[in-house]
């Protein structure tokens, strides 16, 4: 699907649905949508990031949690998770609902995020076969590590990452 053809669920600060907006126009306005990030960790409970293509609508080159996206109209969060991790990271990986929180940044390109975002973990020790479309790179990291990292280079994840890493920190268990 085309990105300027998707489009995004409007929804209240319950999560009700307001109707549908193309993507592109939900980001520029800065509308509150449903959005999903998924966080999935190894057997060791290292965090698998990606590293956005660099060619991305917003936020090129940052690294970010395993995956993140929109539900399409008719898809429930988890069927979307299971949909985007496959299209993204080319894995396969049972997954649950964590969190969700809603937050307000604005990007680059002038773009803004205004999600209520659901937070998914699962596990996985398959490699990824990330789609180079939309992943540039990938790692596992220690928890510690990425602390350490984020506290020095902020600048270096995605602004979503940087709001809901804490939360995943105090409510997930990342070993299986």
């Amino acid at each position: 699907m085309n990105l300027f053809e998707e489009r995004v669920i409007l929804v209240d600060e319950h999560d009700a649905p307001q109707g549908t907006m193309g993507k592109m126009e939900a980001h520029e306005r800065g509308l509150l949508h449903r959005a999903f990030s998924i966080f999935l960790f190894n057997s060791s409970g290292e965090l698998l990031l990606q590293q956005r293509a660099l060619d991305k609508y917003h936020s090129g080159g940052l690294w970010t949690n395993t995956c993140c996206s929109h539900p399409r109209v008719g898809e429930t969060v988890e069927e979307a998770a299971v949909r985007r991790l496959r299209e993204e990271m080319g894995l396969e990986a049972s997954m649950e609902r964590a969190f969700h929180f809603i937050y307000r940044a604005e990007l680059d390109h002038g773009m803004i995020e205004h999600e209520l975002d659901h937070v998914l973990t699962g596990f996985s020790d398959a490699p990824p076969q990330i789609n180079p479309e939309e992943v540039a790179a990938h790692r596992y990291v220690a928890l510690d590590e990425l602390q350490t990292e984020m506290a020095h280079h902020p600048e270096r994840f995605t602004a979503w990452f940087r709001i809901c890493f804490p939360e995943v920190l105090t409510r997930v268990h990342p070993i299986p």
